[in-house]
């Protein structure tokens, strides 16, 4: 599958100021993210189930980028496009209205994933 350059630019800017965060050695700062990591592998929870709620919080949240991560993963996983726009109503019920916008453009960045466009 060709990646969109949606997805492309997100996931090299990610990775790019990761390596700079990273580079500069901070103990709390590796900390967190290791605890991040740790989170969403799979216990109790599969990792599927993990990353949905990832993305129900971060739509809440307003958080674009957490959004486009959540998504990516997701799509990794094996969430479905039915999954998905369950998952979507469930941030918009919780979020209200203000996450509509967010919705929009998490439509977007799922089609670009699964579409490659």
């Amino acid at each position: 599958m060709i990646m969109s350059e949606l997805v492309k630019e997100f996931n090299d800017y990610r990775a790019k100021m990761n390596e700079v965060i990273l580079s500069k050695n901070n103990l709390v700062m590796k900390r967190l993210w290791n605890l991040d990591t740790n989170t969403y592998e799979a216990g109790a929870l599969d990792t599927k189930t993990k990353e949905l709620l990832g993305l129900v919080a971060s739509m809440v949240l307003r958080c674009d980028d957490c959004i486009k991560y959540h998504l990516g993963k997701s799509a990794e996983a094996g969430v479905t496009t039915e999954e998905l726009y369950e998952v979507f109503a469930v941030a918009n019920v919780v979020g209200g209205t203000i996450v509509i916008p967010h919705t929009r453009r998490a439509a977007e960045y799922w089609e670009a994933v699964k579409n490659g466009e």
